[in-house]
């Protein structure tokens, strides 16, 4: 095999994202193809095109940012960004008015103002939209930035406050449609363009925080008679639209909800989904498979209570659930909050989590996470306009780790200069080895104990 490049992360060898030396991991195979591999494709066996990845901007990761030293702000936002010396993030999400991640609930408009002559996005531009923008110079490519709301104003909704679920009130379906077209706007005229929107963070949960329910004939309903006919009149029609962006669990059924209606699915560009509850990362090609003309793009997934500084599962975490999803046409991959402080917060209702890069504000220093290096694997050497590769497999990538065979995750993609970029993971405590074969050609690869390898394979 002609290898440009081995890239590996490992917890007992202390490497992270570092350049290695693919002789003492790797073995070639007989090139006459005959001989079976554990994984086995060809370069005609391309599947999805892949976006690219990304993290959320939060009030709270661009606050815990602008607590540091604007030098140590700089840095944090070239390992995301900087497409050479840093992640290449081209994707982002950014909350419509409050969330979790918000130090209070809050919105764009005056109590009761169903005109929305009130709408006002002042509060972002202390903190958010600074990020954004900074971001955005720092990329060397525009971001598609993905905008998501977690409940409308309180007075909208059957509880009256923003809240512990809810559902929108039927009279305040046309007003919160309009609220979404201000929202697009005001962020254009703040030269921040929007990729797409989604219907509703998490749509079947009802939380203690900004929260609001809606079923799957209802988000239908809304997206058929109100959002997507008001996108389209107000010349928005290009902004992509996403549905459920809630978990794996019951995407599939969420989907079909929405999805097998004509008049609704005509506004709709896909499916957005997130990691929590369930690893069931066949749901993704059920979804898929129903409706191929239709998109999946992953919209938030974190390590829950509290930071992990140190921790290493944390990172498996990301690489298990990006190479299961990846190998069920997944698109793209956008995390959650891209900062957060050594808290884990702030948090307006102490929903405290994890990041990839801890602002560690008490001490005026950055911490990087086992979860930055496992994304890394991916985001830095599978750029946008790569193609994910159908394998051909012992193990699939699901969640069960029963079995010897699952210890080491695949998956590869065709770059568009005509590489292969292939990643590889054992969580396993032991050093595992699995062949590879891409075409005539293959190599055995051996991986230590909780180590994660990426492969440049030459064009």
């Amino acid at each position: 095999m002609n290898i440009d490049k081995f890239i590996l992360s490992s917890k007992d060898g202390g490497q992270k994202l570092q350049q290695t030396n693919p002789g003492d991991y790797i073995s070639p195979l007989p090139e006459n193809g005959k001989a079976s591999a554990d994984i086995e494709t060809d370069l005609n066996r391309t599947r999805q095109e892949i976006m690219g990845f990304g993290g959320a901007f939060t009030e709270a990761a661009a606050l815990s940012l602008s607590k540091l030293n604007p030098r140590l702000r700089e840095e944090a936002l070239e390992a995301y960004f900087h497409p050479e010396r840093g992640h290449g993030y081209s994707l982002g999400r950014v909350h419509i008015h409050s969330c979790d991640f918000a130090l209070s609930n809050y919105t764009y408009v005056e109590e009761h103002d169903e005109s929305l002559d009130s709408f006002d996005i002042s509060h972002d531009r202390e903190h958010i939209i600074p990020m954004i923008r900074d971001a955005f110079r720092m990329a060397s490519k525009d971001l598609k930035l993905l905008a998501s709301p977690w409940s409308p104003p309180g007075w909208m909704k059957t509880n009256g406050e923003m809240n512990n679920g809810g559902k929108l009130l039927p009279r305040y379906r046309d007003a919160w449609a309009r609220y979404y077209v201000k929202f697009i706007r005001a962020y254009d005229q703040e030269e921040i363009p929007l990729w797409g929107i989604s219907v509703q963070n998490e749509p079947a949960a009802v939380q203690i925080w900004d929260s609001c329910i809606f079923s799957g004939e209802e988000e239908r309903d809304f997206v058929r008679d109100h959002l997507g006919p008001c996108l389209r009149e107000n010349g928005l029609k290009d902004i992509k639209l996403l549905i459920w962006d809630h978990n794996r669990d019951i995407m599939a059924e969420r989907a079909e909800a929405v999805l097998s209606d004509p008049e609704a699915a005509q506004y709709v560009w896909g499916t957005g989904y997130h990691w929590y509850v369930s690893e069931e990362f066949s749901n993704l090609s059920r979804v898929h498979d129903a409706f191929p003309d239709k998109h999946l793009l992953f919209t938030e997934g974190c390590q829950e209570g509290g930071c992990k500084i140190g921790e290493w599962f944390t990172g498996e975490r990301y690489a298990r659930n990006m190479i299961g999803d990846f190998n069920n046409w997944c698109e793209g991959y956008i995390d959650w909050n891209l900062v957060l402080d050594e808290t884990g917060g702030p948090n307006h209702v102490n929903n405290l989590c994890d990041a990839p890069i801890i602002a560690d504000t008490l001490n005026d220093r950055l911490i990087y996470n086992s979860s930055y290096y496992y994304i890394g694997h991916f985001s830095r050497f599978v750029p946008p306009g790569s193609k994910a590769l159908e394998l051909s497999r012992k193990a699939t990538g699901a969640a069960s780790h029963a079995g010897e065979e699952d210890r080491i995750l695949w998956a590869a993609f065709l770059r568009p200069d005509g590489s292969i970029a292939a990643v590889a993971m054992n969580e396993g405590d032991d050093g595992q080895s699995s062949t590879l074969r891409i075409g005539a050609q293959g190599f055995e690869l051996r991986l230590p104990a909780h180590s994660i390898a990426t492969i440049i394979l030459k064009a």
